[in-house]
């Protein structure tokens, strides 16, 4: 018994193990009964996504939960597309994991013809690739900045000591540039 991972592809019989695509969608029957549904839930690692302070880890499921509906001349996708991700904390420097949860309302037309949909992702013959549009909300969801808490005290400038675990005893630094301001003090205020 051969198990799905080492079935030859269509076309290729006994060309060796298949390429695992799971966000590759047969879409046949779909296309030929304009107005239908389908729901689609669909589950796999994607290489290298990833912003610059923050990544899904390498092998982590991207699942992508979708409700498909044909039209004339294409399908939307409409859903949920979850991953975890992991990064660094934008103050103290240390790790941070959280997951996103990104909403989707995306159109796939076919890639060539007349009145051509440019905002559309392509629909290739009778296959559907989920996998951009899963990349897509995924980096598009991601944070920018990612805290370890709110209250995330960050490091010291000074010393470099994480204010979260040990305590710093460096003074305060004050900006030269606002030294002006110090004159409108209270008198029992100054530094």
């Amino acid at each position: 018994m051969t198990t799905r991972a080492h079935q030859a592809t269509p076309g290729q019989a006994g060309a060796g193990p298949r390429v695992r695509r799971p966000f590759l969608v047969q879409v046949a029957e779909l296309r030929r009964q304009p107005g239908t549904t389908r729901h689609e839930h669909r589950e796999g690692p994607i290489p290298d996504l990833g912003a610059v302070s923050v990544a899904v880890p390498e092998g982590a499921p991207v699942v992508a939960d979708l409700t498909l509906a044909s039209y004339p001349g294409g399908i939307s996708a409409t859903g949920v597309v979850t991953a975890p991700w992991e990064g660094e904390c934008r103050r103290c420097g240390g790790p941070v994991r959280g997951a996103v949860e990104a909403r989707v309302r995306e159109r796939y037309a076919p890639e060539q013809g007349a009145g051509r949909d440019e905002e559309a992702y392509p629909l290739s013959g009778d296959e559907l690739d989920l996998e951009p549009l899963a990349r897509d909300a995924v980096i598009l969801e991601l944070p920018l900045a990612p805290l370890c808490s709110e209250a995330c005290l960050g490091l010291c400038p000074t010393c470099g000591a994480n204010r979260n675990t040990e305590p710093c005893a460096c003074a305060p630094t004050v900006d030269p540039r606002w030294s002006a301001l110090d004159a409108l003090r209270e008198p029992d205020t100054r530094p």
